[in-house]
């Protein structure tokens, strides 16, 4: 599903030796018959939506131009096209490439431009000022208008309002379009300011795809994903992103690795500004519960005074979407690092709280499903056995089946291995009974024979 966001999906030599209804495809490029070249992708695997979004326009007017219904003549959007889909200029009649000079031009321009040896090109009045005109332009110049950078930028906000419900098979697909219309404007010269504001949408679209594929359980494409993330947040020189890219970043290795890299990811985050963050606070906590899992537990409990002060200072709204980090969240990381620390006392008064604060019908349901893990563990450690088996059941069960990602089930998975074998009794070996079922049923989704969208 993610294939839409790589251009190189569009091979330049389908324009040179490629055929339409056995008509070489380079006569349609020709007449720039627009509705014949997006039809002749779609044959070839390329979705109008992934069309639409590598050229800038809508899905469904991608798909009106394919049947024809519209037609195509504007130069600028010519030219947006060609662009996009990696379709030589020369093929369509718009000319060489732009700002690409070759020998010949710079032949021809020194052999028809008299000058004296040593002289620049643009000494004389007259060509200085021509010079300073052309670069304020190109400096100027962009090719996102100030409304269709601020869409951008309200679709990311729309996906970090609606990702923390959405399963993460459905939300990857809905994130593949605006990662790929990013990227199409980020191939292109952009104004700093511009750009700025293009990578940081970048970062919080690649964070989203990091955090989806993480829930998944693929932790190798959610490494590259979160790299990708920082990348783009460093570009954008926002510290606010530099800090939240590393913190959600640090959450890989504390399920899918080693919980030392959380600690090192998390001291980088922290390490980045002084000013306090929901995102510094996530960082704190994230490390505190690493730090727990590892045994830790005077740094573990340093870490969690850290992160109390941390939130405190910076303080968050109670809200459900993506990236903030109210106090329910908070209790949700500490009660993964009491769990660990073995303070089940404290561990079950801390679930209790953040479990009311989500309420009996949570908009974000997978961080309560993982609170009722933290209470199973901590029910092991009691030595309450079979409550433990029957909680975690009950957790993941009480999941819509999208839901019941790898993250989740790995984690009921480390209830059952915490029990020891000879006091398995039936609840015990229902739940991994269950786990196992579950994953099959996964990998039946992931293979695309159910519907995704809910």
């Amino acid at each position: 599903m993610l294939e839409v966001m790589m251009v190189a999906l569009i091979d330049p030599a389908w324009w040179t030796s490629g055929t339409w209804e056995g008509r070489p495809v380079r006569e349609f490029l020709e007449k720039r018959d627009v509705a014949v070249v997006f039809r002749f992708l779609r044959a070839r695997g390329v979705s109008y939506g992934a069309i639409a979004a590598l050229v800038g326009v809508s899905a469904n007017r991608a798909a009106e131009i394919a049947k024809g219904t519209r037609q195509v003549t504007a130069y600028e959007v010519l030219e947006r096209i060609a662009l996009g889909l990696n379709i030589p200029r020369a093929a369509m009649g718009l000319g060489r490439e732009r700002d690409v000079p070759t020998a010949g031009d710079v032949r021809t321009s020194v052999e028809h431009s008299p000058r004296r040896m040593n002289e620049s090109p643009a000494t004389d009045a007259g060509g200085l000022d021509r010079l300073r005109a052309e670069l304020d332009e190109a400096l100027s110049s962009s090719s996102v208008s100030p409304r269709h950078l601020e869409l951008v930028e309200e679709s990311t906000s729309e996906h970090i309002r609606v990702y923390p419900s959405a399963p993460p098979t459905v939300m990857l697909s809905r994130l593949a379009a605006d990662c790929a219309e990013v990227q199409v404007l980020s191939r292109r010269r952009q104004p700093a300011t511009v750009q700025a504001r293009l990578s940081g949408a970048a970062a919080l679209l690649a964070t989203m795809c990091a955090d989806a594929l993480m829930r998944l359980g693929n932790a190798s494409e959610a490494r590259l994903w979160y790299r990708t993330a920082i990348h783009a947040a460093d570009d954008s020189a926002d510290p606010r992103l530099q800090v939240l890219a590393r913190a959600q970043a640090a959450m890989l290795p504390y399920y899918f690795g080693d919980p030392h890299q959380t600690v090192t990811m998390a001291d980088q985050a922290l390490a980045i500004t002084a000013a306090a963050s929901p995102s510094g606070a996530l960082a704190a906590a994230g490390r505190a519960r690493a730090l727990a899992r590892l045994g830790a537990a005077d740094q573990a409990r340093a870490g969690i005074e850290q992160a109390h002060r941390m939130f405190d200072e910076a303080g968050d709204d109670d809200s459900d979407a993506a990236f903030r980090f109210p106090a329910k969240r908070l209790l949700f990381y500490l009660s993964g690092a009491r769990t660990w620390l073995g303070d089940t006392k404290e561990a079950y008064r801390i679930q209790d709280e953040a479990l009311s604060l989500y309420g009996p019908r949570p908009r974000v349901p997978i961080d309560p499903a993982l609170i009722a893990l933290d209470r199973a563990l901590c029910l092991v450690r009691d030595l309450r056995f079979a409550e433990a088996a029957v909680v975690a059941c009950a957790a993941v069960a009480g999941l819509p089946e999208l839901q019941r990602t790898e993250i989740v089930l790995s984690k009921a998975a480390q209830v059952v291995s915490a029990i020891p074998q000879p006091a398995q009794g039936r609840e015990v070996i229902e739940l991994a009974e269950y786990v196992r079922a579950c994953r099959e049923r996964s990998r039946t989704l992931a293979a695309g024979t159910a519907v995704l969208e809910p």
